[in-house]
């Protein structure tokens, strides 16, 4: 799975601290000024910069892929507005991100990056990032987080009858592929001459490509999409978590090729194959085992409990029954009753400590005792198989993939009506739409 996307973004974040030391040191005057309005917010010069100068950074080795700075500015202004918006429709929904998530949040960002709290606290300020606005980023991009899940738990609901009707259709296609993308938008209720226009752009940027433009730095020049200025990569999807279009283009083109632009509900697109994975079998391994457990309590010690695991385990060993003891010691009330059989199960179904013992111990034989959270247990292995679970994979992939399209969607919904909604005022010289509600 990829990589959790806030921490993809704040690690990225760190990584490029210094160019906002060199903005902050910027003189005065050249930072001041709004650039755009939002409703009841700002977007100041600075905030922008600061910015610009993080994308900047990220294309140090490959400047040529970034568009001219007007252009730049404005796809960077587009983003900031935006994630404004959702962090004002998440204040106002009741949306609140806890000291200690942040603490957390914090500290998987440290541990990524190989170092404590401290540690990442001392790289931030020593490249010139206030701390705080560093948790102040930390706290906005865990809002819009779980807006979005909130939005799409509200929106998005996959039936039983949806799942076997893709089934069905041999809807589900197995194997991912790792696309690029282009969206040239079209507004709603587009007229023939916006149309007309956007496919005239669309079929140039394919032309750019085609003559050797990087198909990156394409999409950071021209595209419309929110992730125009990671180079329009979409990562490794599986072919249902795509839109069936882009999925049916993919599948044509070889490695490294791009389509020509395709019409879609919300513009023209145009995609590249950058990566293909082909699907495998979900072969299983399963175990088959019992086991006692003695609990550490208030009256039973830990030393107690041990003794009293070992002290079974010798009986097993000089011949008594290892089912009845199970019945009569074993405080594992879920299995107890059944002579400690756990029945089959895959080998971290029971936790860390009884899969190592799984691996350590042949079938037949009775482990050491050993230690759990749970308390002190002994194992017997009973038997191993290897189970196709293919056919239940595909019933999960496909409630997946049906839950997937429609947050893609919907969250898409959501978040053109928050800017059709806001009052958005662009100030940024040579930016399109000056003023007025969501422009």
């Amino acid at each position: 799975m990829r990589m959790n996307k806030l921490l993809a973004t704040l690690i990225l974040l760190l990584a490029l601290a210094a160019p906002f030391a060199q903005a902050q040191l910027m003189p005065t005057e050249k930072l001041d000024g709004i650039v755009a309005v939002l409703d009841g917010d700002v977007i100041l010069r600075s905030e922008l910069e600061r910015q610009v100068a993080t994308v900047q950074a990220q294309y140090a080795n490959n400047p040529q892929q970034l568009p001219p700075r007007a252009e730049l500015e404005r796809q960077v202004l587009d983003r900031l507005i935006m994630s404004k918006l959702q962090v004002a429709r998440a204040d106002e929904t009741g949306i609140r991100i806890a000291d200690s998530e942040i603490d957390q949040t914090l500290g998987q960002i440290a541990a990524q990056n190989r170092m404590d709290v401290d540690q990442l606290r001392q790289a931030i300020t020593r490249q010139g990032m206030s701390w705080e606005q560093f948790r102040h980023n930390v706290h906005d991009e865990s809002l819009i987080q779980k807006l979005r899940q909130r939005v799409v738990q509200s929106r998005v609901q996959v039936s039983d009858t949806e799942i076997e009707l893709l089934l069905k259709n041999g809807g589900v296609q197995r194997g991912q592929l790792h696309l690029g993308h282009i969206q040239i938008t079209l507004p709603d209720g587009a007229s023939p001459e916006q149309i007309a226009a956007a496919q005239a752009k669309a079929e140039d940027v394919a032309r750019q490509i085609r003559d050797g433009m990087d198909f990156a730095a394409a999409a950071i020049r021209y595209s419309d999409a929110q992730n125009a200025l990671d180079g329009g990569d979409l990562g490794w999807r599986s072919y249902d978590e795509l839109p069936p279009a882009f999925a049916e283009i993919a599948e044509k083109l070889q490695i490294g090729q791009s389509a020509p632009p395709v019409r879609g509900p919300n513009g023209f697109h145009i995609i590249k194959l950058i990566e293909r994975r082909e699907a495998t079998s979900d072969l299983v391994t399963e175990y088959h085992a019992r086991h006692i457990l003695v609990r550490i309590t208030e009256i039973v010690s830990a030393a107690q409990a041990e003794k009293t695991i070992r002290d079974l385990r010798a009986r097993i060993l000089a011949g008594e029954d290892f089912a009845k003891l199970a019945k009569e010691f074993s405080n594992d009330t879920g299995t107890a009753n059944l002579g400690g059989d756990m029945g089959w199960f895959v080998k971290g179904a029971y936790g860390s400590k009884i899969a190592e013992m799984l691996t350590e111990t042949k079938v037949g034989e009775i482990s050491e005792p050993f230690l759990s959270d749970a308390g002190w247990h002994i194992l017997e292995p009973l038997a191993t198989r290897t189970e196709d679970k293919t056919a239940e994979a595909e019933r999960d992939k496909a409630r997946q993939t049906l839950g997937s399209r429609k947050a893609e969607e919907e969250y898409g919904n959501f978040l053109r009506q928050i800017r059709a909604e806001a009052y958005i005022e662009i100030r940024l010289p040579g930016a399109a739409g000056a003023s007025g509600s969501g422009s």
